[in-house]
């Protein structure tokens, strides 16, 4: 035969609830500072990816511009670059194209309209390759008309921490048309 409990013997005691709902609150901080860890992490994470997609599409940009150039001077020297280039999207019309620094940031100019390429920009300096690298085209004045055979970008860029790094990136320039015929 069973006993059956007597009042006072069945269920948990106070002292029993109060530990159970203390290691739950416990586990439950513990599994909040996770999550919030991880998010914090997806937010860095996050800022870092946009700013890499930001540097991509920047260098894509300005090699795009190098590698289309036309016919006409290039000019450059620290911070700027000018040239002319064919635009085949605008019925073949050749466009005159300046880059330069404004403002912390690196700025693409087509006719009077400026164009942000990319922020956060502390340094810029375009070279010139013509056998050795150089820091200005035209090296004289006698060779105003001549191309370099490569540009190179070279920039110091805030990251998205605000720590700073460098980039680089050497565009081979296309034969110029008059090169071509002799």
């Amino acid at each position: 035969m069973k006993r059956s409990p007597e009042a006072g013997e069945a269920g948990f005691t106070l002292i029993e609830l109060m530990i159970s709902l203390g290691l739950f609150a416990l586990i439950a901080v513990a599994g909040l500072a996770l999550v919030e860890g991880i998010i914090n992490v997806q937010g860095r994470t996050e800022k870092r990816l946009d700013r890499l997609a930001d540097l991509q599409r920047t260098m894509f940009v300005v090699s795009s511009d190098v590698e289309q150039i036309a016919s006409g001077p290039i000019s450059g020297g620290g911070a700027v670059l000018s040239f002319t280039r064919a635009a085949p999207g605008m019925g073949g019309i050749a466009v005159p194209l300046r880059y330069g620094v404004a403002g912390g940031a690196l700025v693409r100019t087509i006719g009077p309209a400026p164009q942000l390429v990319l922020a956060g920009v502390t340094n810029v300096r375009w070279r010139f390759w013509d056998g050795v690298w150089v820091d200005r085209w035209p090296i004289d004045e006698a060779g105003k008309d001549r191309w370099p055979r490569a540009v190179a970008l070279e920039m110091q860029v805030q990251g998205p921490g605000g720590t700073p790094g460098s980039l680089r990136r050497v565009i081979a320039l296309p034969a110029r048309p008059e090169e071509e015929k002799q």
